[in-house]
């Protein structure tokens, strides 16, 4: 029953008193949020950032209400915790720190040719993500890491849903032509 719960709904009953829905919440959210708060802030800075944000969420659990999807708000408190450390510390946003992410491993066998050839086309990519300008990352990351809409998006970095989309676009722009892909139209 717990699973089927939205977001909001499992906030909600967790502000009530129901420890489970926040596991649930929890449980439905860590991985991506992690690899979102790692890939803008570094591994030095990750895992305070990561226990910041969900000890805010259960901050608020008693004054929690739906004005957004749960997901928006989630990382709405991350970016703006994001945005904290960098002024806090003077720093810029981090480059590729995929080397400290543990990645799921493809559990089919294939040639060592195809293997080498696949990590080379993934770091690739991550290089080309961690030289995006902030805003356009951000997007980038908010749209497939968190699996935010455009919507969402300008909802959770306070813009406009042009501004979102203009952001998404050029980074994937920036992206095909780093990686030579070709347009899609």
């Amino acid at each position: 029953m717990e699973n089927e719960a939205s977001d909001e709904e499992l906030m909600l009953s967790y502000g009530a008193g129901n420890a489970d829905a926040f596991d649930t919440l929890y449980q439905r959210h860590k991985t991506p949020l992690y690899r979102f708060v790692l890939r803008q802030c570094g591994q030095e800075n990750v895992d305070e950032l990561f226990q910041d944000i969900w000890l805010k969420v259960i901050n608020a659990r008693n004054d929690y209400q739906v004005k957004a999807k749960f997901k928006t708000w989630l990382y709405h408190l991350a970016r703006n915790r994001i945005i904290d450390l960098y002024r806090r510390n003077n720093i810029r946003p981090a480059d590729n720190h995929e080397a400290e992410l543990k990645t799921v491993e493809d559990t089919t066998i294939e040639q060592p040719e195809k293997n080498l050839h696949k990590q080379n086309q993934h770091e690739a990519l991550l290089d080309a993500i961690a030289e995006l300008p902030r805003d356009q990352k951000e997007a980038f990351l908010l749209r497939e890491e968190a699996d935010l809409s455009l919507e969402q998006i300008a909802e959770t970095c306070s813009i406009n849903f042009e501004t979102a989309k203009s952001r998404l676009r050029y980074a994937i722009k920036k992206l095909r032509q780093k990686l030579e892909m070709p347009d899609e139209q």
